[in-house]
C-alpha cells in the first residue's frame, strides 16, 4: 500500500481550503479589465484585486468530450469574475462540473509602471483530482507577481486514449487532455496577461506532486516550448524523473486500458459508435472507483484502477520519458528549482521488512545496513523512507544533476519545516507530502489557522521569497537571505528548510540517495 497518502493528501485538503498593450487594456476601475473574451470584474481584497472563473477554453462537454481545448467564446457586457469556477469531475465532493476550464488570477490591485513576472500553478491530486480554491494566490501577488491557477481534466475524462480518438481527430493529440488544458491555459497567459499587470516573457510555472510532474511534462514537450522561462518542481510526480518510478502509459497501452474500460460498460468496439456511447454517459460514471487514493493504490499493489492510464506517451504531446529527454538534453533550457519534503510519498507495498529491502535486490543487504541498522525501526517507519526515497526524494536529485550537466541553473531543495503547533504530534516527524506549499505559497495559517506562530510566519516568508525572486530574477538568491547555491552533482550538498531555519550543506540521505541511484542505473 502507499505510505501514508491518503491521511496526509486528505488532511491537506481539510486545512488548505480555508482560503493588447499594457496602458490601453486597463479598466477604468482596478478591478475591471478587458481581455480577448471580454469585459472582467473582480473583486478587490486589501492590495490585491482577483479574478475567478475565467473560461480559457469552450466548455469541454458533448462532442468536445475527449478533444484538445477548443477557444473560448467571447461575450458581451461585463463578466462577474469574482467566484471560481466549478472543479473539473472527481470524486471530492466539492463544487464540480464538466464544463471546467476555467482559471483565476491574482494581481496587485495598484499596477505597477513596469509589467510583473507571473507565476502559473498546477495542482497536484495524481492527476485524479484537484482544484484550485484551495490554492489562494493573494499572498504572492501582494508581493509583486501576478498569481494564475487553472483547472485541467483528470482521471479518465482527462487522461484517456480511446483507439476511436485517434481515427476522430487523427492530426490532433490524443489521450493527454489535462496537459492539452493546462497548455491552453498557458497560451491563454500569453495573451491576456498584461491586462492583469504581468509580463508575458516572465513566465514561471511550478506545481507539487502531480503539478511539479505536469511541469517537468511541459519542460519535455515540444508543444509548450517558449511559453514558460522558468520552472518550480515542488515533490515532482506522474511522471517522475526516473521513468521506472511513477510510469508513463506506452500510447497502445493506453488503448488498450481505454477499451479494458469500455467494455466493462458494456460498449465494445473501437468505432464511432463506441466513442458516441461512451460520450453519452453521465460524468459521473467516468469518475466512480477513481479517486486519487484509488490510484495510488492501484499504482502500489500493480493492479491500476480500470481505464485509468495517466499520462500517455502520445507522440504528439509527449514524445519520451523525461528521463529519456533529460538525459538527451531534448529539455526546455530554463532555470530550475527542483526538491522534496523529509517526509514525502512512497508508492509501493510491502508486507514485511524483508519484502521491503527485497525492492533493492543484489544490494538488499546494504540498504538494511543503512535504514535499519539496529533492526529496531518498525515496519511502517522503513517503508515511508524506503519508498519515498525511491519514488520522489532520489528522483528529484536525479532530475537536478541531469539538469546541471545540460547547463541549466539549478538549485536542489529539501523540505523539513514542522509547525510549531504541531511538533509534539508523533505523527509530525516532518513534512509530509505537500506540506511545503502553506509556505511556498505564504500562508502558514492555512496549516494551523489561530496556532500559527511567528516562526510559522517566518519560514512562510522565507521559503516564499526565494520562489518569488526565483520568478523575478530566474535566481532564488538576492537581499540578506541565506545564500542558496547552485546545486553541484558532485558535491551533494542541500538547502533544507528546516525547523531553525534554512541550511545549506551535505545531506545526511547521500548514502541511501547514492544506493538508490545505483539501483536505477543498473536497471537501464
Amino acid at each position: 500500500m502507499f505510505v501514508d497518502a491518503s491521511r496526509t493528501f486528505l488532511l491537506f485538503l481539510a486545512v488548505a481550503s480555508c482560503q493588447l498593450t499594457l496602458a490601453p487594456r486597463l479598466g477604468a476601475a482596478d478591478d475591471t479589465v478587458t481581455i480577448d473574451s471580454g469585459m472582467l470584474k473582480g473583486e478587490r481584497s486589501g492590495t490585491v484585486v482577483s479574478f475567478k472563473g475565467i473560461p480559457y477554453a469552450a466548455p469541454p462537454v458533448g462532442d468536445l468530450r475527449w478533444r484538445n481545448p477548443r477557444p473560448a467564446e467571447r461575450w458581451s457586457g461585463i463578466k462577474d469574475a469574482r467566484d471560481f469556477g466549478p472543479s473539473c469531475m472527481q470524486t471530492d465532493d466539492l463544487p464540480k462540473s464538466e464544463d471546467c476550464l476555467t482559471l483565476n488570477v491574482w494581481t496587485p490591485a495598484k499596477r505597477s509602471r513596469t509589467p510583473l513576472p507571473v507565476m502559473v500553478w498546477i495542482y497536484g491530486g495524481a492527476l485524479a483530482q484537484g482544484n484550485t480554491p484551495q490554492y489562494p494566490g493573494g499572498q504572492l501577488a501582494a508581493r509583486k507577481v501576478v498569481f494564475v491557477s487553472m483547472n485541467y481534466r483528470t482521471g479518465r475524462l482527462g487522461y484517456f486514449a480511446h483507439p476511436a480518438l485517434m481515427k476522430e481527430s487523427p492530426d490532433e493529440p490524443v489521450g493527454n487532455y489535462g496537459y492539452m488544458d493546462q497548455l491552453a491555459a498557458l497560451k491563454w497567459v500569453r495573451q491576456n496577461i498584461e491586462a492583469f499587470g504581468g509580463d508575458p516573457k516572465k513566465v514561471t510555472l511550478f506545481g507539487e506532486s502531480a503539478g511539479g510532474g505536469s511541469v517537468m511534462a511541459h519542460m519535455i514537450s515540444p508543444l509548450s516550448r517558449g511559453l514558460f522561462r522558468g520552472a518550480i518542481l515542488q515533490s515532482p510526480g506522474l511522471p517522475a524523473a526516473r521513468a521506472e518510478s511513477t510510469p508513463l502509459s506506452p500510447l497502445k497501452e493506453a488503448e488498450k486500458t481505454a477499451l479494458d474500460y469500455a467494455a466493462s460498460l458494456g460498449i465494445n468496439g473501437s468505432d464511432a459508435g463506441a466513442l458516441t456511447a461512451l460520450r453519452a454517459l453521465p460524468a459521473e460514471k467516468l469518475t466512480e472507483g477513481a479517486s486519487a487514493q484509488d490510484v495510488l493504490a492501484g499504482m502500489s499493489t500493480g493492479k491500476p484502477v480500470l481505464g485509468v492510464s495517466g499520462a500517455i506517451i502520445d507522440g504528439r504531446f509527449l514524445l519520451e520519458t523525461p528521463e529519456a529527454a533529460f538525459a538527451a538534453g531534448r529539455q526546455a533550457p530554463v532555470p530550475v528549482i527542483v526538491g522534496a519534503n523529509n517526509r514525502d510519498l512512497g508508492i509501493g507495498e510491502a508486507a514485511t521488512k524483508d519484502d521491503l529491502f527485497a525492492l533493492f535486490g543484489n544490494h538488499a543487504a546494504e540498504a538494511r545496513s543503512l535504514y535499519d541498522p539496529s533492526g529496531q525501526q518498525t515496519l511502517d517507519e522503513l517503508k515511508q523512507q524506503v519508498l519515498a526515497d525511491k519514488t520522489l526524494v532520489e528522483p528529484s536529485r536525479h532530475l537536478a544533476d541531469e539538469l546541471v550537466r545540460a547547463g541549466q541553473p539549478t538549485w536542489w531543495y529539501r523540505f523539513s519545516y514542522v509547525a510549531e503547533a504541531l511538533r509534539n504530534d508523533p505523527m509530525w516527524k516532518g513534512t509530509p507530502h505537500g506540506f511545503e506549499i502553506p509556505y511556498t505559497l505564504g500562508i502558514p495559517d492555512a496549516l494551523v489557522k489561530d496556532k500559527v506562530t511567528p516562526a510559522d510566519w517566518a519560514m512562510a516568508t522565507l521559503a516564499s521569497e526565494y520562489w518569488l525572486e526565483f520568478a523575478r530574477r530566474g535566481d532564488p538568491n538576492s537581499g540578506s537571505r541565506p545564500k542558496w547555491p547552485h546545486h553541484d552533482p558532485f558535491a551533494d550538498r542541500v538547502m533544507d528548510f528546516t525547523n531553525h531555519g534554512v541550511t545549506f550543506g551535505a545531506d545526511p540521505l547521500k548514502p541511501r540517495l547514492d544506493l538508490w541511484q545505483r539501483y536505477w542505473e543498473e536497471k537501464e
